[in-house]
């Protein structure tokens, strides 16, 4: 019994088009999922399909709305699309509250952990007063450019089985504060916050990098997060 996945969708300023980068519908087949493109839908419509789908996959894409943190918009924001961020918070609320597992990457992990009360930078070069690594990388996409340090008995840690990883990067946002019953599993050798995840739920991970385009090189630690995440979600399905 295959797990459905539900996967978010980005979508540009004109609004014509929904689209999913091809990478992200790979890596959930290829790890045993059904991968299901959401649109935005309304709030009556979000409860049908939390109940239908297994698990959630939320994708990259454009910047948050800083509203839903409380800030004003900074000079360095880039380009938010209002409809995806109302959509993706309150699928994430009712999706949390049952418990079905979450996998969040880069903008994942930034809506995940506002969704559920944290807050982020909305430029770590701007907001930052200290010297960084390059966080939106030249080099290819399925490239490991800098290390992540991970905390020992974290969730991250038992999928990956290390205490270092090395990650592709392409975000110039990052999470900093995560809300109460969460915690920060992961940092850049900089400090930046590169995952968190929940201390209360099965299996609610947020990760600031692309574990979908470095799965397709092999990359070890990328399949283990993929192959763990729909595991949890076949185990979801089994059980419920």
């Amino acid at each position: 019994m295959k797990p459905l996945i539900g996967v978010t969708s980005s979508m540009e300023v004109d609004r014509k088009n929904y689209y999913v980068t091809n990478a992200n519908i790979e890596a959930i087949i290829q790890a045993g999922g059904i991968p299901v493109m959401l649109p935005y839908l309304a709030d009556e419509n979000i409860d049908e399909i939390v109940h239908k789908i297994d698990g959630l996959y939320l994708t990259g894409g454009y910047d948050v709305d800083p509203d839903y943190f409380g800030e004003e918009p900074h000079e360095k924001l880039g380009t938010i699309i209002p409809e995806r961020d109302r959509f993706e918070i309150a699928l994430v609320k009712k999706v949390l509250n049952l418990d079905k597992p979450i996998l969040g990457v880069c903008r994942g992990s930034q809506i995940m952990n506002i969704a559920a009360g944290g807050d982020m930078y909305q430029d770590i070069y701007a907001q930052l007063d200290q010297e960084l690594l390059q966080h939106s990388q030249k080099a290819p996409l399925d490239h490991g450019s800098h290390y992540v340090d991970i905390q020992e008995g974290s969730l991250l840690f038992r999928l990956t089985g290390k205490h270092s990883i090395r990650v592709n990067s392409y975000h110039h946002q990052a999470n900093r504060r995560v809300p109460e019953g969460f915690k920060i599993s992961g940092r850049a050798r900089d400090g930046i916050v590169e995952a968190v995840e929940s201390k209360k739920h099965s299996f609610v991970l947020g990760v600031q990098w692309h574990p979908e385009h470095m799965v397709k090189r092999g990359d070890e630690a990328a399949k283990r997060i993929l192959n763990g995440f729909i595991q949890a979600c076949r185990n979801y399905k089994t059980e419920k």
